[in-house]
């Protein structure tokens, strides 16, 4: 995927942070959470910082169903810190689920939107992000408490902390300039993936 030479514009937007760095700096140890990916670069992401581990369910297909799937998942599962890392272009499909997520208001939910302005999977478009919609500022007048814009290298260890600390759902826009994710070959057996995911979950 070729996104082109980062432009002034985007830089003044704050997509300034390299997503190969960032996103391992925000998540840090992934095995402190379940943890669900939107497509493409989202879930390479995750693969690549996990090994593709079996706590990982990396989306295939399904655009927009990210943070319904962990939102349903937190629920299910309270005892558990539950950690969503979807792309703008697939939260975007199904921002409403902000609202629910703000609604029901699990305690062990985080949301990392890892935003590069552009939909990744579809050929480096770019998309609303880029162009000014806030999803942060969409997220916190949905009503979600803890909210934060990531957009320096000094902003990531709080916003780390506060994913595994907020009593409280989270929402985190990580802004981070248009490049690919880490090059890796991730399983896209779907039905292994869920019972590799199903198996870690109950403990099987």
């Amino acid at each position: 995927m070729s996104y082109g030479t980062t432009t002034q514009e985007q830089l003044d937007r704050g997509y300034v942070l390299d997503r190969r760095q960032a996103v391992p700096a925000l998540v840090g140890d992934h095995r402190d959470f379940l943890i669900v990916t939107g497509l493409a670069g989202t879930a390479k992401d995750i693969a690549h910082l996990s090994h593709d581990g079996a706590h990982v369910f990396t989306m295939a297909g399904a655009m927009g169903a990210a943070v319904s799937i962990g939102l349903g998942l937190a629920l299910a599962k309270p005892e558990r810190r539950v950690l969503v890392v979807t792309g703008d272009g697939e939260l975007l499909m199904n921002v409403g689920a902000l609202a629910t997520v703000a609604v029901t208001r699990p305690p062990n939910l985080a949301v990392v939107c890892v935003d590069n302005g552009h939909y990744g999977e579809t050929g480096g478009q770019r998309s609303h992000t880029s162009l000014g919609v806030d999803l942060k500022g969409i997220a916190a007048a949905a009503g979600i408490p803890a909210t934060r814009r990531v957009s320096k290298q000094d902003e990531v260890s709080a916003a780390s902390k506060l994913l595994r600390e907020s009593n409280g759902p989270v929402f985190v826009v990580l802004k981070v300039r248009p490049g690919d994710p880490p090059a890796y070959k991730r399983n896209m057996d779907a039905a292994a993936c869920r019972l590799r995911f199903r198996a870690a979950l109950l403990g099987t």
